[in-house]
């Protein structure tokens, strides 16, 4: 414990001179807590697909989140995982099937097929899948339609989405396992430093975001002039990082925080009463966004659920409308366009 606290001190010193960079602006034309497209709109359509990221914008998501992962040629594709089988359909090609295997992955036994055995050329030979297709049996119609994307394609995509509903849309990019592509060779962040460099985003189009403070630290030392979010996990501890995200989540941490980020992304659970976290993160200049709201019964408080069926549709208005009192600044969503009608319902301020 005592090492702990050292670390959170030192750590809190280090934060004294927050990051110039100011976050990304607030939901469009002003209207409140930003609405960010989890995935695309993983909702409604295979997520991390060109058609889950065009939905999530139509109907109104301000951002839109690719995670990255690297490939054998050390490209950044856009995929949950690195493991491919749920949401590729890699396990239908017979030319791949010796490249499945078993991996440790974060201190965790995988296995399955990993995109950095493949070659980007590879990869597009597949096309993605349902992930969940069990609770979201009507996105499996999409099923082989959409093929895997690379960083730089979404970061296209959302440039042609902003001139056509003129506005701008920011990419959120999350750097997956980190760690692990560094240690096999293939770092995440220089390429991705690459790219965002090569663009020339302005502060409002791109957040940089990650699990692991190691990760974020080193973007930070690129001066990219983006902002970055600190993604916090439930239990445990960001993999490689000696304080776990209990700590990280309080005032001291949260202070530390601020010296490399702007923003913290909390699980949705960990900001309801009697938690201070908003509060306090906000007292350390953190900016707030929650995740991952969803619309069926299994991912909501029970006494928002509606029915037996797990996978039917409970009150996901009434989590939209709590958060959003408590005062968060975004949410992470499968479902951007229920997000965006319960932003517009909210009551209004006179004055």
């Amino acid at each position: 414990m005592r090492r702990r606290s050292v670390l959170l001190a030192a750590a809190a010193t280090a934060a004294a001179s927050p990051p110039a960079t100011s976050s990304a602006r607030a939901g469009a034309a002003g209207r409140g807590p930003l609405v960010i497209g989890h995935r695309g709109a993983a909702g409604w359509r295979p997520e991390h697909t060109a058609a889950s990221y065009t939905f999530a914008v139509e109907t109104g998501a301000d951002w839109i989140e690719p995670d990255l992962v690297a490939t054998r040629d050390h490209h950044l594709v856009v995929r949950h995982e690195n493991e491919i089988s749920g949401t590729t359909d890699v396990a239908r090609h017979p030319e791949f099937a010796g490249r499945r295997t078993t991996k440790t992955v974060d201190g965790r036994t995988v296995t399955g097929w990993f995109t950095e055995d493949f070659t980007l050329a590879e990869l597009r030979t597949l096309r993605a899948v349902e992930r969940l297709p069990l609770v979201r049996n009507r996105n499996t119609v999409f099923d082989g339609h959409q093929r895997v994307l690379t960083f730089q394609e979404v970061v296209d995509l959302a440039r042609r989405l902003s001139r056509r509903h003129g506005r701008t849309v920011t990419v959120f990019p999350e750097t997956k396992h980190p760690t692990y592509f560094r240690e096999i060779g293939l770092p995440l962040e220089p390429v991705l430093a690459a790219s965002v460099r090569s663009g020339r985003p302005g502060p409002h189009e791109c957040v940089i975001q990650s699990f692991e403070p190691s990760s974020l630290r080193r973007l930070a030392a690129e001066r990219l002039g983006v902002p970055l979010w600190q993604a916090l996990g439930t239990a445990g501890g960001p993999y490689g990082h000696p304080l776990t995200y209990r700590e990280m989540a309080t005032p001291a941490g949260l202070r530390a925080i601020a010296g490399y980020a702007h923003w913290i992304g909390p699980d949705k659970s960990s900001l309801v009463a009697p938690s201070t976290l908003l509060a306090d993160a906000h007292a350390a200049g953190l900016r707030v966004g929650a995740y991952t709201f969803r619309a069926e019964n299994r991912y909501l408080p029970p006494e928002l659920r509606r029915g037996t069926d797990p996978d039917a549709f409970g009150d996901a208005f009434a989590e939209y409308a709590r958060h959003f009192a408590l005062g968060v600044d975004a949410v992470v969503t499968d479902f951007p366009d229920l997000a965006v009608i319960a932003r517009d319902a909210r009551p209004r301020t006179k004055g």
